[in-house]
């Protein structure tokens, strides 16, 4: 009688979950859409990302800061600190929701989280990476609430705010804050922070706004025991990476930290090793996507991206293992198989390339 009770009970749960998600998850699929068409589609952006050379890429702001402080008794490593550096370590792999909602479009079919779940669970997946919809806190507890019910772990979440309006900025930071502390209660780690774009290049004084709302919002993550990962797409990447760097070199590693999307660094005019010799103390999660050619490839395979030599230096310098899967379409991405079997292989090259 009691298991019939706890069963029902879970049953009620996961369906309140499950509708809560659901009414938030339009707004969330329509902004993810909406961001990623712009970041696809702005030609003015992708004219001016032009490759950048070694050279001009190692011109390091040169801080080895805080080698020589040693505490004055040996052996003081707390438990806690070697804890928190086993973490680091955990392989976790997972999926970003956004290209699962292009699968359904081009299917012509109802986006079902759910099912997207427990697809994931079912093919050895951790986790699903889904949109922060930082306005309503209760929609992430109702998000962490209906993964832990498909047996994954809430991980990593994705936002995109407006972070360079002088007269906002510090009103975005208070709303991000408030919703982070309820992803530290539902056990998420890390926040991936994309400050949105504009359509044109952000000013001088716009990037200092900027810059310090990433500041105080990775101080305030780290104090509740998360991590901020910065993450780009083209515009941040004109004229020679401008805000890409200026996000960077304009504050701390342990404070503002990186979501390390390759291919967008990549097709942005960085190479994928300069990115890492330059940031890659700052890594806190990565998103994992091939293209050949150029073009975004509907797997995880060899393409223009060489995963192996950056899963190398990801091993020797003890980098994060969050490795977030993002199967996302363009109009010349070649499908010819399904969602499910696409992640299935996904699944099977990250376990192969990178040992997670």
């Amino acid at each position: 009688m009691l298991g019939a009770i706890a069963i029902q009970s879970l049953r009620l749960l996961t369906s309140a979950a499950t509708k809560r998600v659901s009414r938030h998850f339009l707004v969330a699929e329509r902004a993810l859409a909406g961001l990623n068409d712009a970041m696809t589609s702005n030609q003015t952006i992708l004219s001016t990302a032009s490759r950048l050379s070694r050279r001009e890429f190692i011109q390091r702001t040169g801080s080895a800061a805080m080698l020589g402080v040693v505490a004055s008794s040996a052996g003081l490593l707390s438990h806690a600190t070697a804890a928190a550096g086993a973490d680091e370590q955990k392989s976790l792999v997972g999926s970003n929701v956004f290209g699962w909602t292009q699968y359904a479009r081009r299917d012509k079919k109802p986006f079902d989280i759910g099912e997207v779940m427990s697809a994931l669970r079912d093919l050895g997946y951790d986790y699903l990476e889904s949109f922060m919809d930082f306005a309503k806190p209760d929609s992430v507890a109702a998000l962490a609430e209906q993964m832990k019910s498909k047996g994954l772990k809430p991980v990593s979440l994705y936002a995109g705010p407006k972070l360079h309006e002088a007269d906002k900025a510090k009103g975005v930071v208070a709303q991000l804050l408030a919703a982070a502390k309820v992803c530290k209660e539902c056990g998420f780690q890390v926040i991936s922070c994309n400050p949105s774009p504009i359509g044109r290049e952000k000013t001088d004084e716009e990037l200092k706004t900027q810059v310090a709302a990433l500041k105080e919002f990775g101080q305030g993550l780290k104090e509740l025991g998360l991590k901020l990962g910065v993450h780009h797409h083209l515009p941040e990447m004109a004229n020679n990476a401008r805000e890409f760097h200026y996000n960077f070199r304009n504050s701390l590693p342990d404070i503002v930290g990186f979501c390390y999307d390759v291919h967008w660094v990549w097709k942005g005019g960085i190479q994928p090793a300069d990115a890492l010799r330059e940031y890659g103390n700052r890594v806190a999660t990565w998103h994992i996507r091939q293209s050949r050619e150029g073009v975004w490839w509907e797997d995880l395979d060899t393409g223009d991206i060489d995963y192996a030599a950056i899963a190398r230096y990801a091993a020797e310098h003890h980098l994060p293992r969050r490795f977030t899967v993002e199967l996302a379409i363009e109009p010349k991405t070649q499908i010819t198989r399904s969602a499910v079997e696409n992640h299935r292989r996904s699944r099977e090259f990250i376990r192969k390339v990178f040992g997670a």
